[in-house]
This record gives structure tokens, sequence and C-alpha cells, in this order.
């Protein structure tokens, strides 16, 4: 049944996915989270390693269903200040045969007030991690203020804050990458926040360089932990996506994989205690074993639910379980 979801526009697909998971969480949803390689973080605790990404519940509007379903925990957002429509025109592509996505959304968002609204009046006992960035209409200099207002307004709802300055998709945004204006974003971000961890979210279109500079004005900013990584804008040869926008799905992990293992590297012994998510490629059982194997202390998928289904959380969830009994 949820093959023929492939023959469906990918924008009325996106706008039907919320009706196609309260009904599947309902059938075929889960009383109890899925247990597997549990942990505790910062008095978060994880029953398993794998949520959703950023860009899935923009507005925090189908919690419960993802604990149904099995998430260990929930990435949502982006979450601007006000509220703002999607980028005009075409957002959203699908390569079905090469397993990729594209989107050009640009931070679709109800605004921060209504989020920590659908946070209060849900029943979900996930830890949730609220990616944050700026109004497109705010600029750089004056975007330090814009992501403090969302901290504000959603720090009694957040268990963690995820700085999100590496979409393509938001004009200038990336340039926050940069050292010194990442230092001064992260440093604000964290006073703000108080005793929540704040995470970074990088690009992997960084350079191995730029990427050291990033991690090392994030850490002496005060993060707790980095997001591995965010969408691309390069290209594979026989892609047919606009050469604006992300792409996430295959063609993204390799990428991914290298930004994890270049951040273990960069960080060295500062590694203890922070928190590493990957993202990127995640499109089977596998690819989650591999993350963790890696170094990822968390594992988020995003093309995966689009590819394999919402079934995927519970898919892997057997699959870890009964290596555990092996």
């Amino acid at each position: 049944m949820y093959s023929l979801v492939k023959y469906l526009p990918a924008g009325l697909a996106h706008d039907l996915a919320p009706v196609g998971l309260r009904i599947y969480s309902d059938l075929c949803g889960v009383q109890k989270t899925p247990e597997w390689q549990s942990f505790t973080w910062r008095g978060l605790h994880f029953a398993n390693r794998l949520g959703i990404a950023g860009g899935v519940d923009k507005d925090a509007e189908n919690l419960d269903q993802w604990q149904k379903l099995g998430c260990g925990f929930v990435e949502i957002g982006t979450v601007t200040p006000k509220p703002q429509r999607p980028n005009p025109g075409r957002i959203l592509a699908r390569d079905w045969e090469h397993s990729n996505l594209w989107n050009k959304m640009g931070f679709p968002s109800a605004g921060a007030k209504e989020v920590a609204t659908n946070l209060l009046h849900s029943e979900h006992s996930l830890p949730i991690f609220v990616n944050i960035g700026k109004n497109r209409n705010i600029s750089n200099e004056l975007a330090t203020a814009n992501y403090l207002e969302s901290v504000e307004v959603l720090k009694s709802s957040a268990d963690a804050f995820i700085i999100n300055v590496s979409s393509p998709n938001t004009k200038d945004l990336r340039e926050l990458q940069n050292k010194d204006a990442l230092l001064q974003l992260t440093s604000a971000v964290v006073a703000k926040a108080e005793k929540i961890p704040v995470i970074l979210k990088l690009s992997p279109d960084l350079s191995l360089s730029q990427l050291q500079e990033s991690i090392e004005a994030g850490m002496q900013g005060g993060t707790s932990g980095f997001v591995l990584t965010n969408t691309t804008t390069h290209r594979p040869s026989d892609c047919f996506f606009p050469l604006d926008g992300g792409l996430a799905g295959k063609d993204l992990a390799a990428k991914s994989k290298t930004f994890l293992k270049e951040t273990i590297r960069i960080l060295g012994t500062s590694r203890q205690n922070l928190l590493l998510i990957s993202v990127g490629g995640v499109l089977s059982e596998k690819d989650v074993q591999e993350r963790l194997e890696l170094g990822a202390d968390l594992v988020e998928v995003y093309s995966a639910l689009v590819f394999q289904g919402p079934g995927f959380f519970q898919k892997v969830a057997t699959t870890f379980q009964k290596a555990s009994l092996q």
C-alpha cells in the first residue's frame, strides 16, 4: 500500500503525510517505545538511538504518533520566531531511482509561540530537540537576537536546542557558520538557554578546514554537541534536481559519514560528554548500525521515511533487538 505514495506528486504526498501518519500509528503503532542500545545523556533518557531529523515535524504536530511508531527521540523544526510561509515556487522533488530528495522549503514555520503550545498539549515522553533558525527577512547582523526570541519562548518545553545555520534555503544563512559569527551566536544562545543543552547543526558543504573552525567556534561558545549534517548543494552527475535548494538521501551519505569521522578526529579527547548526531543518507538498518559503529551517539532519518515508509523505526528496532539476543 505504501508503495502507491510514489505515484503522488511530491507536494501532495507531503501535505497528506500527517494524515497517513496518524492512521498508520493507530493501526500499527506500539504501546511502549522499543528499547535497544538505551542510554542517558545529561539527564535525558533515550530508549533507543533512532529519531527523526529536523524538517519532518516542523511544528511539533505529530509527537504522539512518532512515539507510537518507535522513535527514540524527535527533532522538531526548524522553528522561526515569527510565522512564515515556505519559499515561493517549486520546493520539493523526489528521485525514486537513486533514493534522493530535494527541497527548497526555507523554514516554513507556525512560529515559536504556536510550537510551544503544541509541545505543551502533547502527551509524548520522548526527548525533544528544538531546531531553531532565523526568519528570512532578518539580516545576519540581527540574527542573534532573532534566534534568542525562539529560545525565550521555547526553553520551558525543549530538552535541547539545535542551532540551524546550515540550511541552503535561507539567503546568506550559511555565512553564520563563519568562526566569528558562530562564536557570537552560540555563546548568546547557550547563555539564554541556561541549563538546556545547545547543539550545532553543520553543513556538508564546508571544507574540512571550515569544519574544524566551526567546531572550534561551537566548542568555545559552549555547545554540547553537533548534528552532522544538513542537506547539500552538491549534485551527482545524473541528477535532475535544480541547482538551488538542498539534496538529501543516498548521495549525501558519503559526505555525512566523512564529516562524522572528521568531527570525532577534530574533537579528540574533547569528545567526551558531547552528543554527536549523524543524519544524511540513512536508508536501511545497516546504515543505522554503521553510523553508530562510526561513533555517532544518535542517528536521524528523513529520506528513509519517504522511501521506506513509517514502519522503518520498528524494522530497525527488530533488527537490533534480535542482534542483542544472539
